[in-house]
């Protein structure tokens, strides 16, 4: 999240093939990488992340094809890397998302958004289309439709939670209502729940928030602009006059009602955490005040806020936590629903992780020189043993710009900005991307 001008930040620009965003012409694989200092022996596994490798020139960089960068860890060791294109069934043949009726063809995907592993399946996900699964090694098995109960695209940021089990989900992107459907799957992989959510209009959800108790949607004011659509950037816009609000639906009626509460105009990609307390529902954010008015760009920044949902008497509270710049907020996955102390995001250059009670911070820089290492999302890998934020490891991918290239970073939870415990060269630039997940072996 480095600073630029107004033009470079064009998402159909060429900001977005050059330095590190530029994509990776091929796949290869090596193995027995070099590392310097240590592996924990703990970690056995693999980290994947996902983000979008274009093959071909134009269009905004968010519908660039996907691209899943790899590193099995076992025994103290790096035993490989690999890079493999997710191979959709549009990655060779053009297939429109859309079809001349209206309707959207779900195995049009670029599966370029993050990748999640439930009930033993690993998903690539795009929210414009179905998920496609594929192995620990990288090899795409095909699109996945839940033994075909899903008629509905998936979003990329699906919520498990550690309690049940289960994986709730939403699906937006029909040009027709329902515009928003949610769906929710049990522990053994059965989808279970299907049920439509009442929106005005085509909005961009891109994110949601679950806690014990609650599914809480975000209907926020980008809304689909066939102009826009046209153009080639991103069909979405800023509505001064769509409004915003929050969706509350409890877990215990999925086919209940939805409450609805209004809330100060603004965006929001990712959701860190929520939490139920007492009578209220806790949201923790990385917050836009507005984006997308005249182009697909990043011209605003994102900052650390919390709402609280007060059910009984109808009143949110918003607050800003932090003023740092962020985005990619992720916690220990085990706290998900639950009050979880830490969340740790990229900053400019850096990761900050936030004290979510206090609101203070830590960063962690990678280098003192002139040309910093910039850090992409970084991933909580548990230690051993009770639930405990400090008892484990930050895992990410790391660019170099002084070599051009890239290193996957383990980082200590209990000194966070204390040298990495190991830094495992990569034979491959890694370039900018979204999202990952460890999957332990």
């Amino acid at each position: 999240m480095t600073d630029t001008t107004e033009s470079e930040i064009l998402g159909t620009g060429e900001f977005f093939r050059r330095g590190n965003f530029a994509p990776v012409p091929d796949e290869l694989s090596d193995v027995d990488l070099t590392v310097t200092g240590t592996i924990p022996a703990e970690l056995d596994g693999w980290y994947l992340r996902n983000g979008p490798n274009p093959r071909q020139a134009g269009g905004h960089w968010f519908t660039g094809d996907g691209m899943i960068h790899g590193v099995r860890i076992e025994n103290g060791r790096a035993a490989w890397y690999r890079n493999r294109w997710v191979r959709t069934d549009s990655f060779e043949h053009d297939i429109p998302l859309y079809n001349e009726d209206g309707t959207r063809n779900l195995r049009s995907a670029v599966a370029n958004t993050h990748v999640v592993n439930h009930a033993g399946k690993t998903l690539a996900l795009v929210e414009s289309s179905l998920p496609y699964e594929v192995t620990n090694d990288l090899e795409t098995v095909g699109a996945y439709d839940f033994g075909g109960k899903l008629v509905d695209s998936m979003t990329a940021h699906p919520k498990i939670c550690p309690t049940t089990g289960e994986m709730h989900f939403f699906g937006y992107g029909n040009l027709f209502e329902p515009y928003v459907t949610y769906h929710r799957v049990d522990a053994a992989g059965e989808l279970t729940v299907n049920r439509p959510v009442d929106v005005p209009a085509l909005t961009m959800m891109h994110d949601f928030a679950l806690t014990a108790r609650h599914v809480v949607f975000m209907d926020l004011p980008i809304v689909f602009d066939v102009d826009a659509a046209a153009s080639g950037d991103m069909p979405f816009r800023w509505s001064d006059t769509y409004g915003a609000r929050l969706g509350v639906l409890r877990r215990d009626d999925p086919h209940g009602p939805i409450r609805w509460f209004d809330i100060d105009p603004c965006y929001v990609f990712h959701v860190a955490n929520a939490y139920d307390a007492g009578d209220s529902i806790v949201l923790q954010a990385a917050r836009y005040p507005e984006l997308w008015r005249h182009d697909g760009g990043f011209g605003a920044n994102a900052m650390m806020w919390t709402w609280t949902i007060d059910l009984a008497t109808g009143v949110v509270h918003e607050a800003q936590l932090d003023d740092r710049s962020v985005e990619f907020p992720r916690i220990d996955d085990r706290l998900a629903t639950l009050a979880a102390r830490y969340a740790v995001s990229v900053g400019n250059d850096a990761l900050v992780r936030h004290d979510l009670t206090t609101g203070s911070a830590v960063e962690h820089r990678f280098g003192e020189s002139a040309t910093p290492g910039v850090p992409g999302e970084a991933v909580f890998v548990p230690s051993d043993g009770p639930a405990d934020e400090s008892a484990g490891y930050y895992l990410g991918y790391v660019y170099d710009p002084a070599r051009d290239g890239s290193d996957l970073v383990i980082l200590d939870a209990s000194d966070f900005a204390a040298d990495p415990l190991a830094t495992i060269a990569l034979p491959r630039r890694v370039p900018f991307g979204f999202h990952g997940n460890w999957i332990g072996a």
